[in-house]
């Protein structure tokens, strides 16, 4: 038997892990990342799905732990190239149809598993657990495989007074160590934390402070999907005599689903479309957003900004960032925040308020985790490499054996043979960039070039050429674009022009007609003018015209 993490792995998000035996292959979540600053332009990161391209006759089925967009962000795209069965609990299902509907997919074979319940896949016995997290519905995942049990974690943490559900099934995973685990794959994301993470009803009290003490406007921003976070609000909101406001598609999508599927008590009667918030007293309404994470294109970042179509922010608005920002995003999220105080509002964030508690296990929770499964292997998941390391590190405190630790990179590949584990030849698995809704190469190319042109800028060289003989007609054009200051930049031209128009004529003295010979040439002497000059290497694009 092989496990193969194919993302999650030395990062945040894009959580997918291929489990393999001869009877074929069962994948665990299908998610996405976040874009961070390094790639202009692209909406979402994907895993590589070339080892489930090579081995599409064996993949059997999806497996989601829960309904977070990095768990499940990747399913649509996956269920265009692949026709698969996918199992995940209701409140999670309920999360991906609609996703599955954007994307043209109507007849996905999407099957419903409750925590506590088993099924069979492919040869694998399959038992899901109740854990908590920030989202219902939530679950580890034991699999039975031809090498003995292995245990998936999923997102979790230990909340003894969770906001929805019953506590992590601690019971299950202790009978689970007693009946023996072979290797246990866990959530690593807050391994540096020391202690217990707090329950999520630290967060209502909050709420009730802050509902309490503001007479204006509340705008709360969480991700869209923490269903828990969207049902204190509520509940405070009811305590407190307000009604509910609802902005940002996927918030607007998601509050739908949860009310539908029994998830959220939020009445009609309280329930105001985001057109009429506006029409609602400020004393008498809360606003649920998105951005919380501080994307451009949120409806908390318009609202920042005032580009929002009907909500602006101002004196006597109190805005709740209820989430930690995720690596990478602690930019934006600091722009906002900004731009909102320039507007007037107050703003609570961590560590100011307690307005958010994280869904993921401290160091004590991963002893109690590790204690009562007793694994033999251990694999920390989903988390930078120090976070991995911190895991690991946890580990060795309760004798766990170093050897029996493996701190694995995305496309490494450990299999289980006899009891024993052992890592063999890596399988790609680098990322899938997703533009503009189209899914580019996963080759590094672009984004490298995308970064060169945010810093060094481009030069286009457009010139005339004689189609039979290769003569210039005419000097060159040349255009800078995001390269030097407009002051300084004749100059550069003019001698820009005449490098490129040297380099044409001695590639006309040679009877040269290859096009891409001449672009080369240009590039070439272009490029290594230009550095010379301003120590900087645009992007040098050259068209040839033929005349």
């Amino acid at each position: 038997m092989q496990v193969i993490p194919l993302g999650g792995l030395g990062e945040i998000g894009k959580n997918m892990t291929a489990v393999r035996q001869e009877s074929g292959i069962v994948l665990i979540d299908a998610g996405m990342a976040f874009p961070d600053e390094e790639m202009p332009g692209i909406d979402l990161v994907l895993p590589d799905f070339t080892y489930l391209r090579e081995h599409q006759d064996e993949l059997r089925g999806i497996v989601l732990t829960h309904g977070h967009e990095d768990h499940v962000g990747a399913l649509p795209y996956l269920l265009r190239e692949f026709n698969v069965p996918v199992y995940g609990t209701r409140l999670t299902l309920g999360l991906v149809r609609p996703k599955l509907a954007e994307f043209g997919i109507k007849k996905a074979d999407l099957r419903e598993v409750k925590a506590g319940g088993n099924t069979k896949l492919a040869g694998f016995d399959l038992e899901f657990i109740n854990v908590n997290h920030s989202i219902p519905d939530a679950v580890a995942i034991a699999l039975r495989t031809n090498a003995g049990t292995i245990v998936f974690s999923g997102d979790y943490k230990i909340d003894l007074t969770p906001i929805e559900g019953e506590p992590m099934d601690l019971g299950r995973y202790a009978a689970l160590g007693e009946e023996g685990v072979l290797a246990y794959f866990g959530d690593s994301t807050n391994s540096e934390r020391p202690g217990y993470v707090p329950s999520e009803r630290i967060v209502q009290e909050t709420f009730n402070e802050v509902f309490e003490k503001t007479e204006g406007r509340i705008i709360v921003a969480s991700f869209a999907s923490h269903i828990h976070r969207v049902s204190q609000v509520v509940e405070a909101a009811k305590a407190h005599g307000r009604l509910v406001g609802v902005t940002g598609r996927s918030m607007i999508r998601n509050v739908q689903i949860a009310r539908e599927l029994g998830y959220l008590d939020l009445p009609q009667s309280m329930y105001v479309d985001q057109r009429d918030v506006n029409r609602v007293p400020d004393g008498d309404i809360v606003i649920l957003t998105t951005g919380s994470q501080g994307e451009p294109m949120a409806a908390l970042s318009r609202i920042a900004a005032g580009t929002h179509r009907t909500i602006e922010a101002g004196p006597g608005d109190v805005v709740v960032v209820s989430a930690h920002p995720i690596p990478g995003n602690e930019r934006g999220v600091s722009r906002t925040i900004n731009n909102l105080m320039k507007r007037g509002a107050e703003v609570l964030y961590t560590p100011l308020r307690a307005v958010h508690v994280s869904g993921h296990a401290a160091q004590e929770e991963q002893k109690l985790v590790l204690s009562l499964l007793k694994p033999k292997f251990l694999v920390p998941v989903h988390g930078e490499f120090r976070m991995l390391k911190h895991h690991a590190n946890t580990a060795l405190t309760l004798g766990i054996q170093e050897e029996n630790i493996f701190l694995l990179e995305n496309g490494d590949r450990l299999e289980f043979r006899n009891g024993e584990a052992r890592k063999i030849e890596p399988v790609q698995a680098g990322m899938f960039l997703v533009d503009a809704g189209s899914v580019a190469d996963t080759s590094e190319s672009i984004m490298r070039e995308r970064q060169q042109l945010s810093e060094e800028g481009m030069f286009i060289v457009v010139a005339r050429i004689n189609a039979q003989s290769g003569e210039l007609l005419g000097p060159p054009d040349v255009i800078s674009r995001g390269f030097v200051d407009p002051q300084a930049q004749n100059g550069l031209v003019d001698e820009s022009i005449s490098i490129v128009t040297k380099t044409l004529q001695r590639t006309a003295s040679r009877n040269v007609t290859d096009w891409s010979e001449l672009k080369k040439a240009i590039r070439k002497d272009l490029s290594g003018f230009l550095s010379q000059k301003t120590r900087k290497r645009p992007i040098i694009l050259p068209l040839i015209v033929e005349v």
